[in-house]
This record gives C-alpha cells, structure tokens and sequence, in this order.
C-alpha cells in the first residue's frame, strides 16, 4: 500500500475535486446569467442589445473556460490514474477496458505532457 500523500494519483484526485467545486459555482453563476439574459429577451431587447451590456466574461466565455479547466484537471487524474495503474502491473490492455479506450490511446495517455491549469478565481464572475 503507498502513501497516499505521495500518491501523485490521490494529489491529482483532490485537485479533480477543487476543480469540481470551483466549477460548479462557476456553472451556477452561469445559469444564473443565462435567467438574466433571458428576461431582457423578453423585455423586447435585441440580441446586440443584450450581448453589449452583458458582463465579461461573456456567459459563453466562461462556460468554455470553465469546461476547458475541468477537462484539463481531468485529464490529468486520468494520466496518474493510469500511471498507478502501470505502477501495479497492470496491463496497458487491461488500463484500455478499464477506461473505456484503445490500448493506443492508454499508451498516450500515459506519454501526454501535462497542460497547466488556469490560475483560480478566473470564472463566471472574475471580470467583475
């Protein structure tokens, strides 16, 4: 049994779920936007009309960050995950039907560079 304080799969897991957190509050404050643009729709506003007042970022904006971050911080607790799974003597073949994909795609997984996540604190409300 390792560590788990060293574990980089369980450190790469609580990073998942602090991603998770920050990008359900982000979600939230976006759906809350989503209302408000709904309404001054409804209150006869053109579209020009709406999309120049609205704040930055753009509800758009922030649901791609948002959904990029959680994808990037994904990604990389899949690659550790894969790596522990390596570190046990699993199987490359047997990582692939555990994950759902080609055993070529593991052996990527396993090859990838890791990508940086955003600074936090950069969601649905930072332009603010």
């Amino acid at each position: 049994m390792t560590d788990a304080v060293h574990d980089p799969a369980v450190q790469a897991l609580r990073e998942l779920g602090r991603q998770l957190d920050r990008t359900m509050a982000d979600l939230g404050e976006a759906r809350r936007r989503v209302d408000q643009l709904e309404q001054l729709r409804a209150r006869g506003l053109s579209w020009h009309e709406i999309v120049t007042q609205e704040e930055r970022p753009l509800v758009v904006e922030a649901l791609t960050r948002a959904l990029d971050d959680l994808g990037t911080v994904g990604g990389r607790f899949r690659r550790e995950e894969a790596r522990a799974l390596q570190r046990e003597e699993v199987s490359i073949t047997r990582i692939g039907k555990l994950f759902g994909v080609s055993r070529q795609r593991v052996s990527a997984i396993l090859h990838e560079t890791p990508r940086s996540p955003r600074p936090s604190g950069g969601g649905v409300s930072a332009a603010r």
